[in-house]
């Protein structure tokens, strides 16, 4: 017996199909329909991609992307879809949907890098205010997924893709794997510039609003102090901001980092608690729509805020 649920999903499929809306497939005639689950997946895959591909987002432009939940109708884009690029760990509804309708049409782009676990600091961010919270967001990996804002991994993600395009789609192989190669060596030079322009900072700790600059700080030997966990949505409590607010003052920090997507009101609280500034550091999770910002821009601008707050030379 087919399950209302079974028949919805086919349902939504055939409208999707038969519509001219975009991304449709009557709008992405001859190209390979590919989904990318929140911003920096949608970047890496419109340039690997290229002309060849029709790429849909899963997350609105400017959404914080944590606790999406898809409609129906884009988990119908998830079975449909030719290729989904998804970050295990990030999205939870998005990691059920690709395991139920796309496990073999998809890259976990976190299966391809070597991922870091939680940081004491940061573990324990992410569960300080669990006792003010009625329930949790379902984030439960051990490991840090905020693996794109290293560039180095960003750029092994990218050849991988171009890999497994390739596979899905043989015809435009040598596009695909050229597109990789270039957006990599893109990569690798935007990465040489962190190394550069971190390399001697009188200041080696930075306190962002949530956990998801583990993997910039790995890499570059700094040293993220998170407000909240990998959740943003998760709130400290009372005494956790009185722990930061000594770590501040302890380690001489210049400045609390807020986000573009997160409310900036408790990262406020804590630089006005300890005497210092605020500045923002963008954890790419979302660009705004129509936005002249690509993920090479604002990771630049990244580099020049963590710069100045570190009083790099």
């Amino acid at each position: 017996m087919v399950s209302s649920t079974a028949l919805a999903v086919t349902a939504l499929t055939l409208t999707a199909a038969c519509s001219g809306n975009p991304g449709s497939a009557t709008a992405s005639a001859g190209r390979t329909e590919v989904i990318g689950a929140f911003y920096p997946m949608v970047w890496i895959a419109e340039r690997v991609g290229g002309a060849d591909v029709s790429v849909r987002g899963l997350t609105k432009p400017g959404a914080e992307p944590h606790d999406l939940e898809l409609t129906p109708r884009q988990i119908a884009d998830v079975g449909k879809a030719k290729f989904v690029v998804y970050v295990k760990g990030v999205q939870p509804a998005v990691d059920e949907a690709v395991a139920q309708h796309a496990k073999d049409r998809s890259l976990d782009a976190a299966s391809v890098v070597k991922t870091l676990p939680l940081t004491a600091e940061e573990s324990e961010a992410e569960h300080a205010g669990e006792e003010h919270s009625e329930e949790g967001h379902g984030h439960e990996t051990s490991y840090d997924p905020h693996i794109w804002l290293d560039p180095s991994r960003l750029a092994t993600i990218a050849t991988t893709l171009g890999e497994r395009l390739a596979a899905a789609d043989p015809a435009h192989a040598a596009g695909y794997r050229a597109n990789a190669a270039s957006v990599a060596g893109e990569l690798g030079a935007l990465d040489k510039e962190f190394a550069a322009g971190l390399r001697q900072c009188s200041q080696k700790t930075f306190v962002t609003a949530h956990a998801a600059f583990g993997y910039l700080a790995d890499r570059y030997g700094m040293k993220q102090v998170p407000i909240a966990g990998v959740d943003p949505q998760n709130e400290p409590s009372p005494k956790r901001l009185a722990e930061l607010t000594r770590v501040v003052r302890d380690n001489k920090v210049s400045t609390i980092f807020t986000e573009t997507l997160v409310s900036p009101k408790v990262a406020q609280t804590l630089a006005k608690e300890a005497g210092v500034r605020t500045a923002s550091l963008d954890p790419l999770e979302g660009v705004a729509e129509g936005s002249k910002d690509d993920y090479l821009s604002v990771m630049r601008r990244n580099l020049q805020a963590l710069r100045t707050a570190s009083s790099c030379t």
